[in-house]
C-alpha cells in the first residue's frame, strides 16, 4: 500500500507544480526566440533582450514601479507593524471596532472602488489647498501603501499573537522601557514576518493596475499599466524578456532571504 500512495503523492504533486509552473518555464523559453510570433519558435536568440534595453518606455514603466513597490512596501511594513502591535497588545478600546474595521476594509473594499475614492480625495485637496498638484508618483504610492497596510497588519498580528511574552515582560522587570522592548526583544522576533511583509506589499504594489490606473497622471505610467496597453495591440516577445528577468531577480532574492533565515534557526 506504501508504493502506491507514494505514487499518487508524486503524481499529484508533479502536476500541481507543473500546473503552475509550465506556462513560466514557457514564457521564459519563449524570452529567447529568434521569431516574433508567440507560437512557433525558429531559433536561439538574444534579439528581444537587446530590444527590451533599447526600448525606453518600458525600462521608464519598470523603474517607476520598482521605485513605487519599494517604497510602498518599506512604509506598509512600517504602519502595519505598529498596527497589528495595537491590535494584539492594546485589547479592546473605546472605538477599536471602528479601527479593525478601517483597517481590514481594504481587504474586502473592491480596488475599483478603493481607487475612485483616493481620486476623489486627491481631487479635492487640490481644489482646497492646491495639493498635490496633479497624479503622479506621489498618489499612486499613498493608493498602494493604503491597499498592503491591511495585508501586512493581517500577517504581522499573526505572528505577534504567537510570541511568547515572558521575554518582554522580563525586559520591563527589568528597568527596560515599552518603546526599547519592542525595539529591542519584539522586532527582531518578528523579523521573518517583517520580511515576508515587506516581500508581499513589494508584490501587490509591483503588480496593480487598478489603483495605479485612477493615480497615475502624465508621465507616470508603471509597469502593469504600460504592459496592459500593448497588449491590446498584441503581445511582443520583449515583454517575455522583461518578465524572465524579473522572474530571476525575485527568485535570487527569495532564494537568499530563505538561506539567511535558515542560518538564523540553526544558529
Amino acid at each position: 500500500m506504501a508504493k502506491p500512495d507514494r505514487f499518487l503523492r508524486a503524481f499529484v504533486l508533479t502536476l500541481g507544480y507543473g500546473f503552475l509552473y509550465v506556462p513560466i518555464a514557457c514564457l521564459m523559453l519563449f524570452s529567447f526566440n529568434d521569431s516574433a510570433m508567440m507560437t512557433s519558435w525558429t531559433g536561439f536568440s538574444l534579439r528581444w533582450y537587446h530590444e527590451l534595453f533599447s526600448d525606453q518606455a518600458l525600462l521608464s514603466a519598470a523603474g517607476l514601479s520598482l521605485q513605487i513597490a519599494a517604497l510602498t512596501a518599506t512604509a506598509a511594513v512600517a504602519l502595519g507593524t505598529w498596527a497589528a502591535y495595537v491590535l494584539v497588545r492594546m485589547g479592546r478600546f473605546r472605538g477599536s471596532g471602528l479601527y479593525v474595521g478601517m483597517l481590514c476594509a481594504p481587504l474586502a473594499m473592491p480596488e475599483v472602488v478603493l481607487g475612485i475614492s483616493l481620486l476623489l480625495m486627491f481631487v479635492e485637496l487640490g481644489e482646497l489647498i492646491g495639493w498635490p498638484a496633479g497624479n503622479g508618483m506621489f498618489t499612486i504610492w499613498v493608493g498602494h501603501v493604503t491597499l498592503c497596510i491591511a495585508y501586512v497588519a493581517v500577517v504581522i498580528q499573526a505572528r505577534i499573537r504567537d510570541l511568547d511574552r515572558s521575554l518582554e515582560e522580563a525586559a520591563l522587570d527589568l528597568g527596560a522601557s515599552p518603546l526599547k522592548v519592542f525595539f529591542v526583544i519584539t522586532l527582531p522576533l518578528i523579523a521573518p514576518a517583517l520580511m515576508a511583509s515587506w516581500l508581499l506589499a513589494f508584490t501587490l504594489s509591483l503588480d496593480d493596475v487598478v489603483i495605479a490606473s485612477f493615480l497615475s497622471g502624465p508621465g507616470y505610467t508603471t509597469l502593469p499599466l504600460e504592459v496592459f496597453s500593448r497588449v491590446r495591440l498584441g503581445l511582443k516577445p520583449e515583454i517575455n524578456a522583461l518578465a524572465t528577468l524579473f522572474i530571476l531577480i525575485v527568485g535570487l532574492c527569495v532564494i537568499v532571504a530563505s538561506k539567511v533565515q535558515w542560518r538564523k534557526e540553526e544558529t
